[in-house]
């Protein structure tokens, strides 16, 4: 069985790593971006998609490349502490939460890719630009980014994981799904920068009017991000769904001019990064279908969501591990793929929406409360929150250290 993938992202090549390690053989992975580089900022993986990695075999590669998390710290306006609660292996996981550079990590994956299915199994510069199916198989349409042709790939499925903007969704669907927005905008960078609070804790600061979130990403690098509204004489911004807009780092560092606490000095932090991005937040509502015939979603076009709770790049994974097994698992494809969207798209549903909340009431009550200097009820909010999130995203300790493995033998 043929199975062709669209989309080089985290999603799409860890599903190619998964369907190998189940047993299939022929994958086709096509990326429309000509050479695939390392870029972007950092990314958090907290241990449900660690786990996911270590058991495709790329724990000790990960190790190199990331680094543990071992506290999550959340601090007021005033860089007063609400609340810090320990995370990875230190909060009895039975594997660790590392921060990693997003480009990396999608370097790993494509160097896993290539050593296990083959120097061809990605092909570069393939844009997907439409989907047919018949009773056997599937036909994408794609086309080549720098000459301007266009093929057919023939397949027995074909999984989109081709972004926020996916045009294998808006195939599926006969027209495109608008993009949300909560009307905030966030800025990002990655800079060498001291480190803070031992070198391994993540810390967010700030209320539901403005808060930045920092933390490791190598031994001499800190990653940030700086969420806040956008005024109205400010917009509209970039594009919705576009991650890749510099702006200039003084521009942002004027938002936190007076964040400067003795343990972390953001002004200094933010001002010093030679690039940053702007990306006006953007999500979709949740999907009623992921899987038509022999297609199927995955990713961000299944559910991009808001990056709040470091789940998007962690939902993928999972969405590609649970669609290899269940693929494995059903002799006919087309069962197999409906029972990937049983499995994953009511759940994932209500990771988009907790997303959106943690936007926005959520922190409103917490910075009421920190205001009003009742830490105490502050944290306490904070805390029944998070594990409510951990139990919905999959992560509680209990449920993920107990819960069987979806490996399946070839």
């Amino acid at each position: 069985m043929k199975i062709c993938i669209a989309g080089a992202g985290i999603g799409g090549l860890t599903a190619a790593l998964s369907l190998h390690a189940a047993g299939f053989a022929d994958v086709e992975v096509l990326e429309a971006v000509k050479d695939i580089r390392e870029i972007g900022v950092g990314v958090n993986l907290p241990p449900h998609a660690v786990r996911e990695l270590v058991e495709l075999g790329l724990g000790d590669h990960l190790s190199q490349i990331g680094l543990p998390t071992a506290e999550l710290c959340y601090h007021d306006r005033e860089g007063q502490l609400i609340w810090a609660e320990t995370r990875g292996l230190a909060a009895g996981y039975r594997w660790p939460q590392y921060s990693v550079h997003r480009g990396r990590l999608q370097q790993l994956l494509l160097s896993a890719v290539t050593d296990r299915l083959g120097p061809g199994a990605v092909r570069t510069g393939k844009r997907a630009t439409g989907v047919t199916q018949q009773a056997d198989g599937v036909s994408l349409s794609v086309v080549d980014t720098q000459t301007g042709s266009e093929e057919q790939v023939q397949a027995d499925v074909l999984i989109g994981a081709d972004g926020i903007r996916s045009a294998v969704r808006t195939s599926l669907y006969g027209r495109p799904i608008p993009l949300a927005s909560n009307g905030w905008v966030m800025y990002r960078g990655a800079t060498p920068f001291k480190a803070f609070r031992g070198g391994h804790t993540m810390v967010i600061v700030g209320d539901e009017a403005q808060r930045i979130v920092v933390y490791p990403i190598d031994d001499g690098t800190l990653n940030w991000l700086l969420v806040r509204p956008i005024p109205t004489d400010e917009r509209p911004l970039a594009e919705l769904g576009n991650w890749n807009r510099r702006v200039d780092p003084s521009v942002i560092a004027a938002h936190v001019a007076d964040w400067s606490f003795d343990w972390l000095d953001i002004p200094e932090l933010v001002s010093s990064t030679a690039v940053a991005y702007e990306y006006p937040m953007a999500d979709i509502d949740p999907l009623p279908k992921w899987s038509f015939g022999r297609v199927t979603l995955l990713g961000d076009a299944a559910h991009a969501m808001y990056p709040f709770g470091s789940n998007g790049a962690s939902q993928a994974i999972l969405d590609a591990r649970v669609l290899a097994y269940e693929l494995a698992r059903h002799a006919d494809p087309v069962e197999g793929l409906r029972t990937y969207e049983t499995a994953r798209r009511e759940q994932v549903a209500k990771v988009q929406l907790a997303n959106r909340q943690q936007a926005g009431d959520v922190m409103a009550r917490v910075g009421a409360l920190s205001r009003s200097q009742a830490h105490g009820a502050a944290m306490e909010e904070l805390k029944a929150v998070e594990q409510r999130y951990k139990s919905l995203a999959g992560f509680d300790v209990a449920t993920l250290n107990e819960r069987p493995s979806w490996t399946v033998s070839p």
